[in-house]
């Protein structure tokens, strides 16, 4: 008759501890699923970094076909004038590509200066230009203010590198020069400075120039 009162009373304090535990039971849940999220976080693989900005590439941003650009100097003089079949412009380089480019620059004395070839590649100001298969550049003659005359030029080779601000131009392919009526020269590569009127061949060289009666003119080979 004892076991009874004895049962009630232990049964009463179990349900009070567990009351009791029932307040800190949420609280408990939060702490573990604060702890799996840190595990979770700690844990799972990093992503690499996302690139921001994709690398550049080599696409023409525009087109032009049958088209003329030409520039101006200050006071306002035609410098250069450059025709083309069809235009593409390069972003990435700044660069325009040209078909059957068709130049025409002068010099600050006026010299005309006629470039062509089957493709071209022009710099963002046009001071260079690159000259692709069958190339051609012609420096028409002229006479300077002292009365000596510079005789015609033409430069031939599948590729010619054209410097318009310091009026240099050369390659690295074989080249041909003709000069003035009769003269001929050819060579595996060259450098020609019309500034100073020299211009190097190197390699194979070879050259014929014509008999003069009169020397009318002033050259420097």
């Amino acid at each position: 008759m004892s076991q009874a009162p004895v049962s009630r009373s232990v049964w009463a304090r179990l349900r009070q501890t567990w009351d009791h535990l029932a307040v800190y039971f949420p609280i408990f849940l939060m702490a573990l699923m604060a702890l799996s999220t840190y595990w979770l976080v700690r844990n799972t693989p990093v992503m690499g970094e996302v690139e921001l900005e994709s690398a550049p590439r080599h696409v023409p941003d525009y087109f032009m076909r049958d088209f003329s650009v030409r520039v101006f100097g200050a006071d306002g003089k035609l410098k250069s004038e450059i025709l083309g079949a069809e235009g593409r412009h390069y972003p990435d380089t700044d660069t325009l590509e040209i078909d059957h480019p068709h130049i025409r620059a002068f010099s600050s004395e006026g010299r005309l200066t006629i470039s062509r070839a089957e493709r071209g590649v022009i710099n963002a100001d046009g001071s260079e230009a690159q000259l692709f298969n069958k190339a051609q550049i012609v420096r028409e003659a002229a006479k300077t203010p002292q009365g000596v005359v510079l005789p015609r030029t033409e430069l031939r080779s599948d590729f010619l590198h054209l410097f318009a601000n310091t009026e240099n131009v050369r390659s690295h392919l074989p080249v041909e020069m003709l000069r003035g009526t009769g003269d001929r020269f050819t060579a595996d590569r060259m450098d020609y400075d019309n500034l100073d009127r020299v211009i190097q061949l190197h390699g194979r060289v070879r050259g014929t120039i014509a008999p003069r009666s009169q020397v009318a003119e002033k050259t420097n080979p």
